[in-house]
């Protein structure tokens, strides 16, 4: 993977993860979804700014994927787009407080390990 595949790599993984980040901070705004408030969650997600801005996020993310795909296989683009996976355990961790336990610390090792060796292969 070159420079430049690498470099749309990052930015399509962190448009996702600032996708993720904004569609979980409209989440905790809307609140718990219950059967009776329902339709009323349905329209105040169209009207969550954080939620729009998530969703635009992952829209620039699909559009940076899509050129990344243009320029290396599928079966090095996929598994490695899972780098998400990572930062946003990260994120939940340092900004919502969310615990990493020891298990999936474990799985984040594998998962780096695993998108190095697929991005290494020539």
């Amino acid at each position: 993977m070159t420079i430049s595949e690498f470099s749309l790599l990052l930015i399509s993984v962190l448009a996702g993860v600032c996708g993720q980040f904004f569609l979980k901070l409209g989440a905790v705004k809307l609140g718990k979804v219950e059967i009776d408030n329902a339709l009323n969650h349905i329209f105040r997600i169209v009207t969550t700014p954080e939620l729009l801005i998530g969703l635009t996020c992952y829209a620039i993310g699909a559009i940076v994927y899509i050129l990344l795909l243009t320029r290396v296989n599928l079966s090095v683009a996929a598994p490695a787009i899972s780098l998400s996976y990572i930062c946003s355990v990260l994120l939940g961790h340092f900004w919502f407080r969310e615990s990493i336990a020891t298990n999936q610390i474990i799985g984040l090792a594998a998962i780096s390990i695993g998108v190095i060796l697929v991005i290494s292969h020539k």
